[in-house]
């Protein structure tokens, strides 16, 4: 039997990854969003509290990252995707750089790091 490119199952495999790529990058945006919409709350509350206003900073920053890091996972995923799929069409394997896992494990620590010891010092 002769194999004439890639199989379905591999192509909707592919497919199936660059979505799950897509649906977290979205989660870390709204993610984001939430919490760069909860510093707007902040300021509201501070304000008439007359309380300071470096939780709303603080919220703002971490929305921002959160958001540009979900642009970051959702342009790999698209890198990732081309790549597979060239692959595949090529009928030659390609798997994640051990570089790359390394590195996506080092900045979701980093983050997660950072959320914790913001929201330990957060009174």
């Amino acid at each position: 039997m002769r194999d004439d490119g890639p199989r379905a199952t591999d192509v909707l495999a592919n497919e199936r990854t660059f979505l799950a790529y897509i649906r977290t990058s979205l989660t870390f945006i709204a993610f984001g969003f939430a919490v760069a919409r909860f510093a707007l709350l902040g300021r509201e509350i501070s304000g008439r509290a007359h309380a300071s206003g470096a939780a709303e900073h603080l919220s703002s920053t971490f929305g921002s990252t959160f958001v540009v890091f979900g642009a970051i996972v959702a342009a790999y995923g698209c890198y990732r995707y081309v790549v597979t799929d060239r692959s595949l069409k090529r009928e030659h394997i390609t798997a994640l750089s051990e570089r790359a896992a390394i590195a996506g494990a080092v900045v979701i620590a980093a983050l997660a790091v950072t959320v914790a010891v913001a929201l330990a010092t957060y009174h």
